[in-house]
């Protein structure tokens, strides 16, 4: 069975308590995206479930699927996965939507990993350091990053025993050589279960909308022997920079120009050196800590570095 096989069953598996699909059905549209107008698979998966979803007129969460299964954290590593975790709440911060009940970190021996409640799933609150199992629970992915989402069908049960959280950071330093695409005052699609950067004004998945700002700095640190990517989110954008996001808006607005944040940013980050930790994913480590350190690279050497990139 191909790939685009398997995928065409597990759609038609998942809406068969809904609609009357076969798996040939399904294979149709995506043979369709696939090789006329040549959507790559997991996007066109994304789209055939969604066009099923607005047939049966379902929400995505409303959708379940009967196959969960027992999994960790660090074996995480594929779109749209209804799995089963046992896991303990390794942090809480406050949502920066309405429609969202809860975010934060669950951990298990495997590491830690971003979970998502929205406030339609009508859920018991989970609470920070209490151990839980959870049935039926959907992966995500963006970018190479995964978290996993909370929904109407997912069971909560407390655990008496305690989780143990393995530590899955890690720390790496090196002279800051590129601060790449997509750095800066940027914006993202504002749909509840999106956090998508926008492209021109468009989102792959929602197409065009009207984004919210955000502050993130991409960029490559080298070691002189390894190189790595890593990402700075808002808050530690703020602190890597002095600049924030208000200020970066009024920036922006000024020069009618959002390039002009990322340019001010990267003058003062090209050529020195930094050691950052925290979590991987996909490509990147996604940084908590960092430190500026006082060994500054060449600034000539970084730039050539930084332009063979």
């Amino acid at each position: 069975m191909s790939e685009l096989e398997t995928h065409a069953a597990e759609i038609a598996e998942q809406f068969s308590d809904h609609l009357d699909v076969s798996e040939s059905d399904v294979e149709e549209r995506l043979r369709t995206l696939v090789d006329e107008y040549r959507v790559p698979l997991e996007e066109a998966r994304r789209s055939v479930v969604s066009q099923y979803l607005e047939e049966a007129d379902l929400e995505r969460d409303e959708l379940g699927s009967g196959d969960s299964e027992l999994t960790l954290l660090g074996d995480i590593d594929a779109d749209e996965e209804w799995i089963d975790l046992r896991v303990k709440v390794a942090d809480l911060w406050e949502p920066g939507h309405e429609s969202i009940a809860q975010v934060g970190l669950l951990g298990d021996e495997s590491g830690t990993m971003k979970f998502v409640a929205f406030d339609t799933s009508d859920l018991p609150e989970l609470a920070e350091g209490q151990s839980y199992a959870l049935s039926n629970v959907v992966t995500d992915e963006y970018e190479g990053s995964y978290s996993v989402k909370l929904n109407k069908t997912t069971t909560i049960t407390e655990l008496d025993e305690e989780i143990e959280v393995g530590d899955d950071a890690v720390s790496v330093e090196g002279a800051l050589v590129d601060v790449q695409s997509g750095s800066g005052l940027i914006k993202r699609c504002p749909e509840d279960d999106c956090t998508r950067v926008l492209q021109n004004g468009r989102c792959s998945e929602h197409g065009q909308v009207d984004g919210e700002f955000d502050l993130r700095i991409k960029a490559v640190l080298d070691d002189g022997q390894d190189v790595h990517e890593v990402i700075f989110d808002k808050e530690t954008t703020e602190e890597l920079t002095g600049i924030d996001l208000e200020e970066a808006k009024q920036m922006a607005t000024d020069a009618l120009d959002t390039t002009v944040v990322v340019e001010e940013m990267q003058g003062d980050l090209l050529g020195h050196y930094f050691e950052v930790s925290g979590p991987v994913f996909g490509r990147y480590v996604l940084v908590d800590d960092f430190e500026r350190l006082d060994s500054p690279a060449d600034p000539e050497s970084a730039l050539i570095k930084a332009r063979s990139i």
